[in-house]
């Protein structure tokens, strides 16, 4: 029997663990097989691995975003060939169209297995073609945090409409910083907080047009009015939850749009008042990544501006589990990549 190198969630403590596994040996017809090159790190792989929603993974292989070349194609499959550069979509059956739970059955690296294997076999609708100018390690980097902040800024609108309006940007992580290239290649101004002034000069180098260290400046939704002349901001990347929903909330602008990606702040309910949202008019909207026909969209967006993704640090193979551990470790700027081959 043929198997392949991968790694599995193990237990909390562990998080994961390397293992052979055996190879799909026979094609499905609507399937094509890859040679994973790249994968890409989320800050849900950490949740995942440590069972922070209460949902055991043991067993399955992590980790949503990687990108490889085709190596194998099924009997059905005419979008696709061999050496064909292309990356896995996060949900694998969510193809266009409007959100549907059922999706959550082949979400990669938790219900569905990952991409931290050396070979994959995904259906063919379950992947996209990566961009020409990116190399893989880049393009390992799209799945999960560039189509959310993608989502979350155009989801409803065209990149025009951001041109001379705010967006806020929480913290210096992969989501954060897509958010920001993007929102400036649309022309928007942008605002984004860190706990570090070294992280914040760093984001200045691409784009942001201030930076907030909340270290310094605890109550920086005030901050943001005051930069803002008081006229608050249209678009907010809302990492954080409910330990920031609060500072949100102040510093979200009349009309404005608070997009909440992650729970960097735990999974508990906000204590503060949703009534801003009343007052203001504004819009709370929970964004889960993307769908296939968006993350093609999106891959035109990022060719049209030619937006390289920022990569931190990068470890090999079986290094994985010290990737994971300086995710947790909160350092990096931008996203921690694992090189496969």
């Amino acid at each position: 029997m043929k198997t392949t190198a991968a790694w599995h969630f193990s237990n909390p403590e562990q998080l994961i663990e390397l293992v052979e596994i055996p190879v799909t040996e026979n094609l499905p017809p609507d399937a094509v097989r890859l040679a994973v090159r790249a994968t890409s790190l989320n800050y849900r792989d950490l949740i995942n691995a440590r069972q922070l929603a209460n949902r055991n993974f043991s067993g399955v292989i992590p980790l949503s975003d990687g990108a490889g070349e085709i190596i194998e194609v099924g009997s059905e499959v005419t979008d696709f060939a061999i050496g064909d550069r292309v990356a896995g979509c996060f949900f694998q059956t969510w193809l266009s169209g409007p959100f549907q739970m059922a999706h959550h059955k082949a979400a990669l690296g938790g219900s569905a297995p990952g991409m931290l294997a050396k070979e994959v076999v995904l259906p063919a609708t379950g992947v996209v073609k990566i961009p020409d100018y990116l190399s893989f390690a880049e393009a390992a980097c799209l799945p999960c945090a560039a189509l959310t902040a993608f989502n979350a800024l155009f989801q409803n609108t065209e990149q025009q409409a951001l041109t001379g309006q705010t967006v806020l940007l929480q913290g210096t992580g992969g989501v954060s910083i897509f958010g920001l290239q993007m929102a400036v290649a649309a022309g928007a101004k942008t605002i984004i907080t860190s706990s570090s002034d070294e992280k914040l000069n760093f984001a200045r180098k691409f784009g942001a047009h201030h930076g907030i260290n909340y270290q310094q400046t605890p109550d920086w939704g005030a901050e943001v009015l005051t930069i803002t002349h008081q006229s608050g901001v249209q678009h907010i990347l809302e990492v954080g939850g409910p330990g920031t929903l609060e500072k949100s909330l102040q510093a979200i602008s009349t009309g404005g749009r608070i997009s909440l990606i992650g729970v960097l702040t735990g999974f508990g309910a906000p204590t503060c008042s949703l009534f801003p949202l009343v007052s203001k008019n504004a819009c709370l909207q929970g964004i889960y990544v993307g769908s296939r026909e968006q993350f093609v969209r999106m891959n035109q967006f990022l060719t049209q501006h030619q937006i390289r993704p920022v990569i931190d640090r990068t470890f090999n193979f079986q290094d994985a589990r010290e990737a994971l551990n300086y995710l947790a470790s909160g350092q990096h700027v931008g996203k921690v990549v694992v090189h496969h081959e």
